[in-house]
């Protein structure tokens, strides 16, 4: 009989996680979005943090979003992208981050005259600190805007062509509905020819069909989201039979109202389809929690069990893109802590 064990805060906060599905410029706080308005000399429509938080309600996606590029204009200088990095990986280290790949959103900068250098270069520097003081492993993934053309992610893909060193992957985000994957797809063969790997943002506002899409004709790698599937019994088969990863991101998906509440979400299901589903904290600094934060209180809301919660860590390495011996040294760490739980 399977191990019904519900899964403690001990055993979720003693486990290594990779997180994969993390906005740096979604984990800009409120304390850190003033300071750098100071610094920055850039005017807030925000009295104070308590105002800052209290705008922190949201009907759809697009209502976030509009918050989220205002909070940007403070993010000017090399060191601005350095400080916000560097306080994500703080925080993510405290709840057992022990690799993460971070999405990027150049054109929301480079739009406003920020150079892409000052963008890449403040936050692979924190990356590499980071590295070095604590064995924080890290990839960058640059992402395109869909609510912008494809001439526009083309421009940036030039941009980023002399960083390639500092960029594992491309990816795509912002406002799905309207947005589909098909529309980026000569900048995506562009890319792999390039020679970056590939993610997409899919199925969380948008229908089954644009998971296709994104598998289809941009070959994405794992799917961001992607909690639509199970509308679609094919889809679903396909994911199971080929362990294409999702990058779920519970706590997001509530406070953006995908699911009315947490104890509603769709995770448990998804694992019961043998689906390689992850667990990460999308924006964090906007939607109340970081890695841990959804661990525990997904946890909670579903009933998992031990099994569940060390299956979703391993699934997070195993969908990362570490070479094979870094993958599983961490798979070891987690079996060990499983052993001891058991």
């Amino acid at each position: 009989m399977a191990d019904r064990t519900l899964a403690s805060d001990e055993l979720i906060a003693a486990l290594p996680k990779a997180e994969l599905h993390l906005h740096i410029e979604g984990t800009l706080e409120p304390e850190l979005m003033f300071a750098l308005a100071r610094r920055n000399r850039v005017d807030l429509p925000y009295p104070d943090v308590e105002g800052v938080r209290r705008a922190y309600v949201f009907e759809d996606l697009q209502s976030f979003l509009d918050l989220y590029y205002a909070g940007c204009r403070v993010l000017v200088t090399e060191r601005d992208f350095y400080d916000l990095t560097a306080a994500y990986v703080a925080r993510a280290v405290q709840q057992g981050v022990r690799h993460a790949e971070i999405f990027f959103d150049p054109q929301t900068h480079t739009e406003r005259g920020i150079a892409f250098s000052t963008v890449v270069n403040g936050i692979s520097g924190a990356l590499a600190d980071a590295r070095h003081t604590e064995g924080f492993t890290s990839g960058l993934i640059l992402c395109f805007l869909r609510d912008l053309s494809e001439d526009a992610a083309m421009a940036t893909l030039d941009l980023a062509l002399p960083h390639r060193d500092a960029i594992i992957a491309v990816g795509l985000d912002s406002a799905e509905i309207g947005n589909p994957p098909e529309k980026f797809r000569h900048v995506f063969e562009r890319a792999k020819s390039e020679g970056f790997l590939t993610v997409a943002h899919a199925g969380e506002e948008g229908p089954p069909e644009y998971i296709w899409q994104a598998l289809d004709l941009l070959h994405a790698s794992r799917i961001d989201h992607g909690i639509r599937c199970l509308e679609d019994p094919r889809l679903v088969d396909r994911l199971a039979r080929d362990q294409i990863p999702l990058t779920v991101c519970p706590l997001s998906n509530v406070k953006l109202r995908v699911f009315p509440t947490l104890e509603q979400h769709n995770l448990a299901e998804l694992l019961g389809h043998g689906l390689r589903a992850t667990i990460n904290s999308d924006d964090p600094a906007y939607f109340g929690g970081y890695i841990s934060d959804n661990y525990r209180q997904t946890a909670r809301a579903l009933t998992l069990t031990q099994v569940d919660v060390i299956e979703l860590a391993r699934n997070s390495f195993l969908a990362s893109f570490l070479d094979e011996h870094d993958r599983q040294s961490h798979l070891e760490t987690i079996d060990a802590l499983a052993t001891g739980s058991g």
